[in-house]
Formats: structure tokens, sequence, C-alpha cells
């Protein structure tokens, strides 16, 4: 009898895509892993790098928590994934269903504990707070993860502060190796 493999056990995580728009957009208030509910040619799509998580947020709807505008791009040649009759509405045909799945900007099942929606929620009903994610990898198991951050939106003039903030290290940086290049032109 032969047995069956395991899946492939990475050395360490490795980085799809970063939302590096989010940082310079919103304040991080916490961040939370959560699990990708997907289909083989989307998997297949993440392992090529051809995701996109710009202008991606998440919403908690029902008990459930959603991946929304992320981009996986699947390829137009790859197969359409299988569609059970568990997935097909009365009186829909599994053709609409196939199709739906294929969408590139579909919206995910994020996986998470209830614990863990639950306080979610509670968080995003604040005023000003929403869930965005910061990035996408696939962890140590080969398991799709997006990192997701309970954020707040930013004002122009807390952008403008952190623009400025940045040149003024910048130059203080470039200063400093000015100074040691010419020391050592001078010996």
């Amino acid at each position: 009898m032969r047995q069956r493999q395991s899946a492939p056990i990475m050395a360490s995580e490795k980085t799809i895509c970063v939302n590096r728009r989010a940082r310079h957009d919103y304040h991080i208030l916490k961040a939370v892993e959560a699990g990708l509910a997907l289909t083989g040619p989307e998997v297949k799509a993440l392992r090529a790098g051809r995701a996109s998580l710009q202008d991606a947020y998440a919403v908690v709807e029902g008990g459930e928590v959603w991946l929304i505008n992320a981009h996986f791009s699947v390829r137009p040649d790859a197969v359409e994934p299988s569609v059970g009759p568990h997935l097909v509405p009365r009186g829909g045909r599994a053709r609409d269903v196939a199709a739906r799945l294929t969408d590139p900007r579909r919206p995910r099942k994020l996986l998470l504990h209830r614990d863990e929606i639950r306080r979610l929620r509670t968080d995003v009903e604040q005023k000003g707070m929403t869930l965005v994610p910061l990035r996408l990898y696939f962890n140590e198991q080969g398991k799709a993860k997006v990192e997701m951050a309970l954020a707040r939106g930013k004002r122009l003039y807390d952008k403008r502060e952190a623009i400025k903030r940045r040149d003024e290290e910048r130059a203080q940086r470039r200063e400093g190796l000015e100074r040691v290049q010419r020391r050592g032109r001078r010996r």
C-alpha cells in the first residue's frame, strides 16, 4: 500500500505580496493572522506570485470575515474548479457557480476562530476602524495566510508629517555617509 505524502514543509515564510499603501494610509493598531479559503487555481496563482492586495479590505458579515477586492490572477487556461452540489443553490446551475469562482476579484472567506471574529466585529464597529490586509504569504507548513490589521485612517496632515519625518531621516543618513566618505579620502 502506498503512503500518502504530506504537504511540503517550507523552511520559512514566503511572502507573496505586501500592501505598502496600507501603512501609508492607515494607523495600524493590531495585526491578526487569518487563513484563506481558496480554490486550486488560486493557490497556483499565489505560488507563482500573481496576486495584489491593492484596494483590498475585509468585512465582517454574518459571523464570517470576507476579503474583498483582492486580485488573484488565475491563468486563463487553468481548469475550472469542480463544483459540487453543496455549492449550487436550488434551481441554479453549476456553470454559473464555476464562473463566479474563477473571478479574480471575488470575495474570499477568511478562516478565523469564532472568538477572534467576535472581537474583530466589535472593534470594526467603532468609528473610523477598518480591516486592511498587510501582506499575503505562505507559512512554514505551506498554507496561504493573510496578515490583517485593525486600522484607523490617517488624516492628510498625518501623512504629511510622516513624509516630512522620513525625508529628515534620509537627509541625516546622507550627511553621515558623506562625512564618512570625506574622511576616507583624506587618509
